[in-house]
């Protein structure tokens, strides 16, 4: 069989059909011109900050500016994935690409932990031995990059869906955060000549992003490990199913998000009588979607007190 005559069944596999659940594996009306712009914007200053964070030999200035360089990463990971997650499903990979989000996701969560950890061991280090800050040249560039991160807030807070991209906005609103530390610092430095401000507010800074950080690691770990959605009662579904007219009872209920903000749901439904089963299938559909959100469904009936070979055999001769 051909590559292509392969790529074309593999569609075919794929395709929905009327009475089929409503979903995509990605969201479609995401627009990658909101990463795009976001990580044009942030490239454009983050090497200015470096190299002022080093030459001011402000730590607060280059925690900011670490920001600023982590940011533009975390926005390229965003954008790449987004791109991905918009290839179709193939015979490889029948669920699409909708998971590479969240995996960026949880890396840019991880990249974000060790940046955190490196500037709070250089802050310790200094308020042990404070070393000599440029207050004026700190308070000039921080200006510059609150401005700019602003901007890049702004710009990513119109995709409010994309988990990737709440996370790539975590590293922007810390680093908003570090520009403001910077400018404090700048100004106590410039006017009082107290070199520990520096560090303190750095750590002050570092803690605050960490919790973020931690959100986007959670809510990131709990999609890839297939968890239940968040805003599903698992147990209560259990019991819906349970109380619909002519089932038994229920087993092999797994119930997770093919993407993000799609739910899908599979399970076994014992039930008295199999043929009255499109009767019961369309009112545990009913339930679901109206009750759970849940229109990605499948169900696969069994007779009561059905053993495993009399259930491999109805199998067969339901195909």
């Amino acid at each position: 069989m051909t590559e292509k005559s392969n790529f074309d069944k593999g569609t075919h596999l794929h395709e929905h059909r009327h009475g089929d659940a409503v979903h995509v594996h990605f969201f479609e009306n995401r627009s990658q011109k909101i990463l795009a712009w976001a990580l044009g914007l942030t490239l454009s200053f983050a090497g200015v900050e470096v190299a002022f964070g080093f030459l001011s030999n402000s730590l607060a200035l280059i925690s900011d500016a670490g920001h600023m360089v982590t940011d533009a990463a975390a926005l390229g990971l965003a954008l790449l994935a987004q791109l991905i997650a918009k290839r179709p499903p193939t015979a490889k990979n029948s669920f699409g690409f909708g998971r590479a989000e969240a995996l960026a996701a949880f890396v840019n969560g991880l990249i974000m932990l060790a940046v955190v950890g490196w500037i709070v061991f250089e802050a310790i280090q200094r308020l042990s031995h404070p070393e000599s800050v440029q207050g004026a040249a700190v308070m000039m560039v921080a200006s510059i990059g609150l401005t700019i991160n602003i901007i890049v807030a702004w710009v990513l807070s119109h995709d409010k869906e994309s988990l990737n991209t709440k996370a790539a906005l975590v590293h922007v609103m810390g680093d908003l955060l570090g520009s403001v530390a910077a400018i404090i610092s700048g100004a106590v430095i410039y006017y009082t000549g107290w070199m520990k401000i520096d560090p303190i507010l750095s750590i002050f800074v570092s803690l605050l992003i960490l919790k973020s950080t931690i959100g986007v690691l959670t809510s990131s770990y709990h999609f890839l490990m297939e968890g239940v959605p968040h805003h599903i009662d698992y147990l209560q579904i259990g019991d819906d199913l349970e109380a619909t007219e002519g089932v038994q009872s229920v087993h092999d209920l797994h119930v997770w998000e093919m993407s993000p903000g799609h739910p899908a749901l599979i399970g076994h439904l014992e039930i008295d009588d199999l043929s009255a089963w499109p009767r019961i299938l369309e009112n545990v559909k009913i339930m679901l979607l109206t009750k759970h959100k849940i229109d990605h469904i499948t169900l696969q009936p069994e007779a009561s007190g059905m053993d495993l070979r009399e259930e491999s055999t109805h199998i067969i001769s339901l195909k």
